[in-house]
């Protein structure tokens, strides 16, 4: 695709108001929300370092063997994107144990989470969390990270696995005319439970607040690609293209197999019994944990994730329930219940 055919960007970047900044900057380390900025008519919040890529992955040019994995964070991505990669890969396990998953996919707005504002703050305390800091490797590990994986892409060999966040107006418009997707949704309770622990995982914000005040954030629409249900929305209107999968967290977390075999069907595969209990045992809970290349632990040998926190946790459907108190629980039941009065979108009971 040249540049003469590249559609104009559409969408403008417009500031916070005052009042979210001084909300937001209360429950971080540094002025984080001058990194911030709302995006399009529905008013995305986006790091402003999105802008440097916006339009190039706008206009990425796509091919037919792409597989994205697309999802609000927090919502199974990664235990999607190693079932997808596993499936479309015929079972290689031995590659998916030997190379991380961050090697086997393209994080398409990874660049965008690299604070410049909060950099120093952020090199100070991975300095402070491990005794064989060496400055000079961390700030190639963030350069890198804050490449735009556009570029990264334009040099990938097919079949090219992409991962993202971003909802599906800040994709290229015609994805799911080329590509094929699988989208994850899971229980926003749930959600923001696990978004508050990997945000304290990775400490690249800054964020020193309670549970209560990030849930505040979240239902505040003051979060990373939130508003949150217009993210699912724009995902559900289209789950009934040949191109797109649309998989609930909590389906997968029911009946496995069940769930398998919808993505084995979706991206042409077939399993046998044996095959299937293999990719059940490898995809279960306990052994997510326990693999390497899935965990992220090559970031705790670098201090970049907090010693008390982990990146696959507990797994669980309905463990909102034990950090929501009365009044957060009849707070969320009214927001679901207000932003699914004009859809047929339904999370599924975890009852």
């Amino acid at each position: 695709m040249g540049d003469e055919n590249n559609l104009p960007y559409p969408f403008e970047f417009r500031d916070i108001t005052d009042e979210e900044k001084l909300v937001i900057d209360k429950l971080h380390d540094f002025p984080y929300a001058s990194e911030l900025a709302r995006l399009g008519p529905k008013g995305y919040i986006v790091n402003k370092a999105f802008k440097k890529d916006a339009a190039n992955i706008y206009n990425l040019p796509l091919k037919s063997s792409d597989i994205f994995v697309t999802s609000y964070q927090r919502s199974g991505t990664t235990w999607t994107q190693e079932l997808v990669w596993l499936l479309a890969s015929d079972l290689d396990y031995e590659k998916a144990l030997a190379v991380p998953l961050v090697d086997r996919y393209s994080f398409l707005e990874m660049f965008m989470f690299v604070p410049d504002a909060g950099l120093d703050s952020f090199i100070n305390t991975v300095s402070q969390n491990t005794e064989n800091f060496n400055k000079e490797t961390m700030l190639q590990i963030v350069n890198f990270l804050g490449t735009p994986a556009s570029r990264k892409l334009a040099i990938t060999p097919s079949p090219r696995f992409i991962k993202s966040h971003l909802p599906m107006s800040l994709l290229p418009p015609k994805v799911l005319d080329t590509a094929k997707m699988v989208y994850i949704a899971r229980d926003p309770r749930d959600v923001a439970v696990s978004f508050y622990h990997h945000t304290r995982l990775f400490m690249l914000t800054g964020f020193k607040g309670t549970f209560k005040e990030f849930w505040q954030l979240f239902h505040g629409d003051l979060l990373a690609l939130t508003p949150y249900f217009e993210h699912v929305k724009e995902a559900w209107e289209k789950r009934h293209d040949p191109n797109m999968l649309f998989l609930f967290y909590e389906d997968l977390s029911k009946d496995l197999p069940a769930a398998i075999h919808r993505v084995a069907d979706f991206l042409g595969k077939k399993l046998d019994d044996a095959q299937t209990a293999a990719l059940c045992d490898h995809l279960s809970i306990e052994n997510f944990k326990k693999n390497k290349a899935v965990n992220f632990e090559e970031f705790r040998a670098l201090g970049m994730l907090a010693k008390d926190e982990a990146f696959v946790r507990k797994g669980k459907t309905g463990g909102w329930r034990d950090y929501f108190d009365e009044k957060m629980t009849q707070q969320a039941e009214k927001w679901i219940a207000d932003n699914l009065k004009d859809t047929d979108l339904r999370f599924p009971s975890t009852n």
